[in-house]
């Protein structure tokens, strides 16, 4: 069968599963189970409410215990073992965290990752909460969204691929693609450079990257965000003889605060998790290893089911108290 067949029959089974699932369950529990009739309706029409958000919900539980806790327990199974002879598996115990404490390129995958904590969330939050003001005031803002957004429509690979031919550099007489090397040179640099090889700033090379795209998703959420700020706090401001800097610092960061932390939680557990950028570009190489490409490194390419399961408890590690502060703060506001 062709694939776009194929994909479209998938499509239509699908939707039909799940159109028949919520009809079938809602007919389930009205007509058969709880029906709202005789001496009991009330009763039934209230144990009907309390099971059907269940009976909704129960095809995504299943599926996020297949797909997600399941590899998380497996994982962490795997993070106590070793690989014998045969395909057979034995037991380790912190045998597989020690060697990778032990290890530098993991403390340097470490270092790097809290170097990009540092940078790309706070950036990203500042430009995009930047642009999501400036673009406000503008005739054209909605064209300056869409272009600022666009990035978020590129996967991180092809950005990367992007930034690449950014930093490329070619030899002295031959004419620069590359758009850094070619400015470099116009203001008095003596040679091209190889940005990604320079140890420490290629790191600050690579965080460009995604600042780039998650800029375009800071702004949408804080465009939002301040425009549902009452009116009528800003005029007061006016009104009182204050400046715009003073109504942006002090009257509209104070209440879209709880936004700006879940743009700045959710940039920092994308960012705890990058990977393709840095795979794309330097693969790990000239001091730029994150955890994510170490991972990667030990489970694919050194095969070390053990130590590469380690070290994908520690990003999980890392990742679960920011989630766990985000979905705290989001019940918050909403309440």
């Amino acid at each position: 069968m062709h694939p776009a067949l194929l994909g479209l029959l998938t499509i239509a089974v699908g939707v039909t599963g799940c159109v028949g699932y919520f009809y079938g369950a809602n007919l389930l529990l009205d007509k058969v189970l709880f029906p709202p009739r005789g001496p009991n309706a009330g009763r039934n029409i209230t144990r009907a409410n309390m099971i059907r958000p269940w009976v909704f919900l129960g095809p995504a539980i299943l599926a996020l215990g297949l797909y997600l806790a399941y590899p998380v327990v497996a994982t962490l199974i795997l993070s106590f073992q070793e690989r014998l002879p045969g395909g057979a598996r034995g037991f380790v115990g912190l045998q597989n965290y020690s060697k990778m404490f032990d290890e530098p390129k993991f403390w340097e995958a470490m270092r790097n990752n809290v170097l990009w904590l540092i940078v790309v969330p706070a950036t990203a939050t500042g430009f995009g909460l930047l642009a999501a003001q400036l673009t406000d005031r503008l005739r054209w803002g909605n064209i300056a969204k869409s272009i600022i957004f666009m990035p978020m429509a590129i996967s991180f690979v092809g950005a990367a691929v992007i930034f690449k031919l950014i930093y490329e550099a070619r030899p002295l007489d031959v004419a620069q693609i590359g758009i850094l090397n070619h400015l470099y040179l116009t203001f008095g640099g003596d040679r091209p450079q190889q940005w990604l090889t320079i140890p420490f700033w290629n790191n600050f090379f690579l965080m460009a990257v995604l600042i780039w795209i998650q800029t375009g998703f800071a702004m949408v959420i804080l465009s939002a965000a301040l425009r549902g700020i009452p009116e009528e706090t800003i005029e007061a401001a006016i009104i009182d003889g204050a400046n715009p800097f003073q109504i942006f610092f002090k009257i509209k960061i104070p209440q879209i605060m709880g936004t700006i932390v879940v743009v700045w939680t959710t940039i920092t557990i994308a960012t705890l998790k990058v990977f393709d950028i840095v795979f794309a570009m330097t693969n790990g190489q000239w001091e730029t290893q994150v955890l994510a490409n170490y991972m990667y490194d030990k489970l694919f390419r050194a095969n070390d089911w053990g130590i590469g399961s380690a070290s994908a408890m520690i990003i999980m590690l890392l990742v679960t108290p920011i989630l766990v502060w985000n979905v705290h703060n989001a019940r918050k506001e909403m309440r």
